[in-house]
């Protein structure tokens, strides 16, 4: 059962970690984009959008300032949209990261609650063996319930896990939803916006 507590505690700091890190960065996205560069999209200022976009360190600026770098070097609007899927390719593994293990630990702490389950059996069947036949039927459920309880230690460390993983996983994908709606409304503006300030 130990290793299955050193699993269930990994888990639950990645799972922390992981929290601490999509909140801290959806928080920032949030400020950077709807407080600093959408404003000046809107008033059609791509110049100061872009500063604005170079002197933060949110992932949403890194894409947005892609995407506004090819816009003043008058890009097409297909090299705008590449741009910023590019920049999408490289924020993408930071959100990502560690949230895969989570499942993987879910899944080791359920084996080793069954391999647990099957030493402790082993265990049982060999000391029964030996034992007193008056005292055999009571010391083999005794060793069978002691056997259980490392299956059932392994799945309740892997089911917060898994949920975890799916909570983890949502999130990300919603700060990804953000990140195109954000690169969406830029393309939109540039159409709506017939002849931007490059100036």
């Amino acid at each position: 059962m130990y290793p299955i507590a050193v699993v269930l505690v990994i888990g639950l700091a990645i799972t922390l970690e992981r929290f601490v890190y999509l909140a801290s960065m959806r928080h920032r996205n949030k400020v950077a984009f709807e407080l600093g560069i959408l404003p000046l999209l809107r008033k059609g200022d791509y110049q100061r959008a872009m500063k604005a976009a170079s002197n933060s360190d949110s992932a949403i600026a890194a894409i947005m300032g892609a995407g506004l770098g090819r816009l003043l070097n008058n890009s097409r609007r297909e090299d705008i949209e590449y741009a910023m899927e590019e920049g999408l390719m490289e924020v993408l593994p930071r959100l990502e990261k560690r949230t895969q293990y989570l499942a993987t630990l879910a899944n080791v702490a359920t084996l080793l609650g069954l391999l647990g389950t099957i030493i402790g059996l082993i265990a049982a069947f060999t000391a029964v063996a030996a034992a007193d036949p008056s005292q055999k039927a009571s010391l083999l459920s005794e060793s069978i319930s002691v056997a259980m309880n490392t299956t059932a230690f392994g799945l309740m460390s892997a089911i917060p896990l898994l949920m975890f993983h799916a909570v983890l996983q949502t999130k990300t994908n919603e700060i990804v939803d953000s990140f195109e709606m954000a690169g969406v409304k830029l393309l939109n503006m540039i159409a709506d916006q017939k002849q931007p300030a490059v100036a």
